[in-house]
């Protein structure tokens, strides 16, 4: 990949560890896994309720991609609220509000760590720098992509390659 839309360095992904989601319809369900997606490239997008960079870039970049590759059925989209600040307003209600204001048919997460109010958990696994941030995680479960900045054009280019 190159136009914006490189790794530094390639690395295994770990688990979510992300218990609370919705579905594509905004239903709460079961965690996800990476392994639900076996085979799967998977586009991990992690975001804050309150974020103006996620509303103003990242929200609209994804939805981009989402309605870019919708009949692509060998990439998967997910969308997690990593909270590491504004516990009371980044909460797990605001998740459906933005799933809806960007009419993105995708799971829904919300991880503020593990007892509600710590670092999220794919933050501190995944090693990354705050909101917005882009993961790309291949058929292998390998992160191929982390970072702030994504040109959705490269990035939807690159992702119809791998039908």
């Amino acid at each position: 990949m190159s136009n914006n839309v490189e790794q530094k360095q390639v690395f295994k992904a770990p688990e979510f560890n992300v218990n609370q989601w919705i579905d594509a319809k905004g239903n709460k369900t079961e965690s996800l896994k990476l392994s639900d997606f076996d085979g799967k490239f998977k586009v991990l997008y992690c975001f804050q309720s309150w974020c103006p960079g996620c509303h103003s870039k990242g929200l609209p970049d994804l939805k981009e991609m989402v309605d870019a590759l919708k009949e692509n059925d060998t990439v998967v989209f997910l969308a997690v609220q990593t909270v590491f600040e504004g516990y009371d307003e980044n909460t797990f209600e605001k998740i459906a509000e933005t799933q809806q204001k960007y009419d993105l048919q995708i799971p829904f997460g919300h991880d503020a760590g593990d007892d509600g109010k710590s670092r999220s958990n794919i933050m501190t696994n995944y090693q990354t720098g705050g909101t917005p941030w882009f993961l790309f995680i291949d058929t292998h479960d390998n992160v191929v992509f982390s970072d702030f900045h994504l040109n959705p054009i490269v990035a939807i280019e690159f992702l119809k390659t791998l039908s």
